[in-house]
This record gives structure tokens, sequence and C-alpha cells, in this order.
């Protein structure tokens, strides 16, 4: 288990938590805001956290969207936290409705996943390997 150290920058900063721990524990932990931000109607606004976080070489973080916050059509966007970043830990936030919402300090805003750092090679090739999905893409499977 990785260990994470977290400095906080801000008083009204949380360390981000699991809401449920344990073998059948949560896969994220939940971010906390730091500032009150209206988010205008179909429009983004930056969220910040108030913590800085130091992982391991071989780790990192996605932000992602809480469930709670999704259903009321706010979503997450840019989030990806590399091993070496050791600045303040900001989620952008989109409203998707036609009315302002509104997020207050202490309110989850996102959740971190932890995530272990591959790094691949690429190698341009001529062709690919031929696979039952092939190029389908999008919408491929009828659905």
């Amino acid at each position: 288990m990785p260990e994470i150290r977290i400095k906080t920058l801000h008083p009204a900063a949380q360390l981000p938590r699991y809401a449920h721990t344990g073998p059948w524990g949560d896969l994220a932990a939940d971010l906390y805001s730091v500032a009150e931000v209206t988010l205008e109607p179909t429009g983004s606004g930056i969220v910040p956290t108030g913590i800085a976080l130091a992982f391991p070489p071989d780790y990192g973080a996605l932000v992602e969207d809480r469930s709670g916050l999704a259903v009321k059509g706010i979503t997450t966007l840019a989030g990806v936290i590399d091993p070496g970043y050791r600045g303040e830990i900001k989620v952008v936030l989109t409203n998707l409705n036609a009315t302002p919402f509104t997020i207050h300090v202490g309110d989850r805003i996102a959740q971190l996943r932890i995530v272990q750092r591959l790094q691949a090679t690429f190698i341009e090739t001529g062709d690919l390997d031929e696979t039952v999905r092939g190029a389908g893409g999008f919408g491929s499977t009828g659905v």
C-alpha cells in the first residue's frame, strides 16, 4: 500500500478520505472544497482543495466524478495528477445544467483514485493484428 504525503495549504483543507474501508471498501477517496465556487449554467470552474500531494515515484492519481454530483449534472474534467506534481490539487468541475450550482467550503467535490504508473514503449508499425472487433468504435455493439 503506497504512502502519500499531504501538505495542507489552507486552514479549511481536509485530507482525502475513503467513506468505506476494509475488504469491501471504496476505490477512491473523497476530495473536499476549501472555497465557495458558483458554477454558471453550462460553465466550468476550478475548485481548490487546499492540499498538495507527494506520491511515490510509481504512483499518481485520477480525479473522478462523485456519483451524487454527477446525477445532479456536475462532472469533472482534466483529472490526471502525475507523480512529480507538487502543487495544489484543484478540481475542474462543469455544470451541465441550465441553472447555477454552488459548491460550498467542506463539500465533497470529486474522488481521488490512486493509480500505479506504467510507462509504455510506443512502436510505429505499418499494420496491426486482426481482432474480432477490428476498427469498430463508438456504437459498434449496437448501443
